[in-house]
């Protein structure tokens, strides 16, 4: 099967105003390039805080009661926001609660959606595949799914996946731990003395790493070789080479499914 490139309208007008849909003009795999708002995609989203709507947070590994309650809960408090903020995608560790939880959101409307618990699931290679294959799957095309922390070298992988937007929150959380970061390794300053740097100048640059790293994935996309950076930057990191590795080993038809036959 081959996936013509397309293009979605960036907007939708129905009975409830105006949404703000991911505009999608080019593949790479399952990897996407766009537009969201006024940005570039894949790319960093800004002023999220204001803009996420309440939801009911749930640790990643508990008993499925909890979880089924932080998904009704989380919907029921979605049903009376505005529709153009971002929402979150709950579930903890259960693949059907979460697109039971995603399917819910965007027949309300949404199209903006925060993946809850990354930091857990990106230590579980093969739930972050089942997991956000299966979102990407079960979505509509014009949704955008938001990861909030992760690894640089971690952001060339989620791409592929089908990742639109990541947040600032990495750089400046290990700013003020004291850590470099770059697209391949994090380094402690006290421990690798690369720079002098006070915790304002170590964020300035672990910001401008993160803005590089999507840079770079941006222009491979545009280039048709982002599979070759994927497999470069999953070296650097075990849990990563290990999705990787389930990856092209479980889920051939969703990968072949965006490969162009000519």
């Amino acid at each position: 099967m081959c996936f013509a490139i397309s293009t979605y309208y960036e907007v939708q007008k129905n009975m409830e105003g105006l949404y703000s849909l991911l505009e999608i003009k080019l593949h790479d795999g399952p990897a996407r390039y766009g537009k969201y708002m006024d940005i570039e995609t894949p790319n960093i989203l800004s002023t999220i805080h204001e803009n996420l709507i309440q939801d009911e947070p749930m640790p990643y590994n508990v008993p499925r009661e909890l979880a089924v309650w932080a998904v009704e809960n989380t919907i029921k408090k979605a049903e009376q926001e505005d529709k153009n903020q971002m929402t979150v995608i709950h579930g903890s560790k259960y693949t059907d609660l979460r697109l039971e939880c995603a399917s819910a959101l965007e027949d309300m409307g949404y199209r903006l959606f925060l993946v809850a618990n990354t930091e857990k699931i990106l230590k579980n290679p093969r739930d972050l595949l089942e997991i956000i294959i299966s979102l990407r799957k079960t979505l509509n095309p014009n949704s955008a799914l938001y990861f909030p922390f992760v690894e640089l070298n971690f952001i060339p992988l989620l791409v592929y996946l089908g990742v639109d937007l990541f947040g600032a929150s990495t750089a400046d959380f290990y700013a003020k731990l004291g850590v470099l970061i770059t697209p391949n390794h994090d380094y402690h300053l006290k421990k690798y003395s690369l720079y002098d740097l006070n915790q304002e100048e170590l964020k300035k640059y672990n910001r401008n790493s993160l803005d590089f790293v999507l840079r770079e994935v941006r222009a491979h996309i545009k280039n048709g070789t982002l599979r070759n950076l994927v497999e470069e930057r999953c070296g650097c990191s075990p849990e990563a080479m290990s999705a990787l590795r389930i990856l092209d080993r479980d889920y051939g038809d969703f990968l072949d499914s965006y490969t162009q036959l000519y």
